[in-house]
């Protein structure tokens, strides 16, 4: 929790220059995924979303609040950034949605509300996971599903911090994954595999899937540098849980 003031202060710092260097590639086409922008026509993770009342955790500038309004849901699309709010604002079109200012960790709605909560990166990587999932499977109805993308440990594990870059070689203690200092008291999260299903089970969730997105050999990574370039497409780079919150008490 202590993270929440210089996570916003980070996000209203760096919105600005985000938006400008990331969005022709995230608001270039609806529903992409990730670092790799991989089409959710290829993962399939969403599904329909007609009808349906959706909570974007870490909505940023509204990219996919955007595609998702305008294939008929109910989207609500949350960030504790008053610059990134702004920036989504400013983007809307016809298909308008509501905007909150908010945190994964303590969200501002009442339970039983959203069919379906969902985050590319977002809230659970810059939120507590232990923290931020219950509060998600809180406000889902009964039956509804959290969908999240998330990087993989494998490429946190690889991360040279020295060469700013992802290369073959471990680098950090798999076992120890758990905050990133982003600087000035900013920090992002990063758990194991172990602590992931530990967390959603924790919180009632049950895993229908996990998607390791892979993208083509020549698709290069929009946010970090690799060595080899085609880094994720032989070894994991993201990590893509599809959860439902059950339709009773009953596992």
């Amino acid at each position: 929790m202590d993270s929440i003031p210089a996570n916003r202060r980070l996000w209203n710092r760096i919105s600005g220059a985000y938006q400008h260097e990331h969005d022709p590639q995230i608001g270039a086409a609806p529903r992409l995924w990730g670092m790799y922008s991989i089409p959710d026509a290829h993962l399939r993770a969403l599904g329909d979303v007609t009808g349906k009342r959706v909570l974007e955790l870490g909505c940023g500038a509204g990219q996919w609040s955007r595609a998702l309004a305008a294939e008929g849901a109910d989207v609500v699309g949350l960030d504790l950034s008053e610059a990134q709010l702004g920036a989504a604002a400013r983007a809307m079109g016809a298909d308008r949605y509501p905007l909150v200012q908010g945190t994964a960790e303590q969200l501002p709605f009442a339970a039983d509300t959203f069919d379906l909560v969902f985050c590319d990166f977002g809230g659970l990587s810059w939120a507590p996971p232990h923290l931020a999932v219950p509060q998600a499977a809180r406000v889902l109805r009964r039956g509804g599903r959290l969908v999240f993308n998330v990087a993989s440990p494998w490429f946190e594990a690889c991360y040279d911090e020295a060469a700013a870059r992802v290369t073959t070689t471990l680098q950090q203690d798999y076992f120890a994954l758990d905050t990133i200092a982003e600087g000035d008291g900013a920090t992002s999260y990063q758990l194991t595999y172990g602590d992931w299903v530990r967390v959603l089970r924790g919180a009632s969730l049950v895993i229908d899937d996990l998607i390791e997105p892979r993208p083509d050999p020549e698709t290069l990574n929009g946010y970090n540098k690799t060595d080899p370039p085609d880094w994720a497409h032989r070894w994991p780079a993201e990590l893509l849980w599809v959860t439902h919150k059950p339709s009773s008490d009953r596992l």
